[in-house]
């Protein structure tokens, strides 16, 4: 009789090794299609809620909200993967970049990726139960526009967009974990964040940009064309203009926007680099955001502490 053996599943050009690649085929298909091998997401879901927290002053008052913010990040980013490959199964197929993904590949099925969705979504529940009723209803209203941001590629030129507003969606529910949704510096902080999104996301389209434009995708790199540098440095100045006015009020001097320096080098490191907008180096890019939204933590957390 002979050997049976376990084809693992592709890796996306954009993946990164990690502990999944020991995992069996079909464990490794599920892994993937939440992205598990690919944090950055998870990471960029992660530092808004913490930046909230941080400015609200709660990594003091109620530091144990990091690690749960942490699994909820992890969980609900995933959720969101699975949900945005259901939808985006035929587009995705076109996509040299995404055509492998495990839904719009057929090696696991709409039902099953459903129901792995559900999965996560229950231990972002556990998570939910973890913040006091404000920042429950907070957190439940973001799922609308997660839902609903799958199908902006089919309908605006600016998907990237809709992505900021939800993927910074955290510095509201962080900022209601501990104070009022009164204050216009957590409004300034969530705005930022939304530019600061605009910035990286449409470093991380510049993969895609042929694909997409075979395939009828919509996407602010394809919007931006040629100045798409220019586009991204004026998000990443606008984004720097909003939380330097979230430090300001929050801190009561101008001074406090030094905190934001060492943010501000990074991001305009970023940009020098975009000459370049080879998918290479657009993913190096992209990815050094981990370290930019720990940066921008580290400058609420400087103010919120004080």
């Amino acid at each position: 009789m002979g050997t049976v053996v376990t084809t693992p599943a592709p890796i996306t050009p954009d993946a990164v090794k990690s502990w999944i690649d020991r995992l069996p085929g079909r464990a490794q298909a599920y892994a993937r299609l939440a992205r598990f091998d690919r944090p950055a997401g998870s990471w960029l879901l992660f530092w808004p809620c913490i930046a909230g927290l941080a400015l609200a002053g709660g990594v003091q008052q109620q530091p144990l909200l990091i690690a749960w913010f942490g699994l909820g990040s992890l969980a609900m980013r995933g959720a969101g993967c699975v949900w945005n490959d259901i939808v985006d199964r035929d587009l995705d197929a076109q996509v040299a970049r995404t055509r492998d993904r495990p839904v719009a590949s057929g090696r696991i099925s709409v039902k099953a990726a459903l129901a792995f969705a559900v999965l996560l979504s229950l231990i972002g529940m556990l998570v939910l139960l973890q913040l006091r009723p404000l920042a429950q209803v907070v957190a439940l209203v973001s799922l609308i526009p997660v839902a609903a941001y799958p199908f902006m590629k089919r309908i605006t030129w600016w998907p990237q967009a809709w992505l900021g507003l939800t993927f910074n969606w955290g510095a509201l529910v962080g900022w209601a974990a501990i104070a009022p949704l009164d204050a216009p510096e957590m409004w300034l902080l969530w705005a930022g964040g939304i530019a600061w999104t605009l910035g990286y996301d449409t470093i991380y389209a510049l993969q895609d940009i042929e694909d997409d434009a075979l395939a009828g995708i919509k996407s602010s790199a394809r919007a931006l064309g040629p100045k798409a540098r220019a586009g991204v440095a004026g998000f990443y100045a606008l984004a720097l203009a909003l939380w330097s006015a979230a430090l300001w009020q929050v801190a009561g001097q101008p001074l406090a926007v030094f905190a934001l320096l060492p943010l501000a080098a990074q991001l305009g490191w970023q940009v020098t680099k975009l000459t370049d907008t080879t998918p290479t180096n657009a993913l190096i890019l992209f990815r050094s955001n981990r370290l930019a939204g720990a940066l921008w933590v580290a400058a609420c957390a400087s103010v919120g502490l004080a």
